[in-house]
């Protein structure tokens, strides 16, 4: 299998941190992307304590490792979402987000996991993506 790491500029780095943004697996053409948390290019959290903005910004996150490849939401095959103390009243604030990030395209398949922690204190979501480039 032939693979190739992503790191695009307009994402913060992450090599440092032991992961690379996603890997393309250039054999099928499926593009594994790591999990996205609300970090800005500077490792700013962007909206704080709001998980309506995190997600946001985790779902912009990986639209800018999408857009590197040539390819947008409609490419993604599946999300697997984290959510730090999850309680299903949240889906009124995620999900008009995941609505927004796919615009017109029909949505992919989605698991939401109620976690007790992310990597950092104050990320409150991350996201996963499987996309195709095929």
């Amino acid at each position: 299998m032939t693979s190739t790491r992503i790191n695009p500029e307009k994402l913060y780095p992450s090599v440092q941190y032991g992961f690379s943004h996603a890997t393309l697996d250039e054999t099928t053409g499926t593009l594994h992307l790591s999990g996205q948390v609300a970090w800005d290019k500077d490792y700013n959290v962007v909206g704080g304590g709001d998980i309506g903005l995190q997600t946001r910004q985790a779902l912009a996150n990986i639209k800018a490792v999408l857009a590197s490849q040539g390819v947008g939401p409609e490419a993604v095959l599946r999300l697997r979402t984290f959510i730090v103390n999850y309680d299903a009243s949240m889906l009124a604030v995620i999900g008009p987000e995941l609505g927004a990030f796919y615009g017109d395209a029909t949505p992919a398949s989605n698991t939401i996991v109620g976690v007790q922690a992310l990597a950092m204190p104050d990320f409150l979501i991350e996201i996963e993506a499987v996309a195709t480039l095929k």
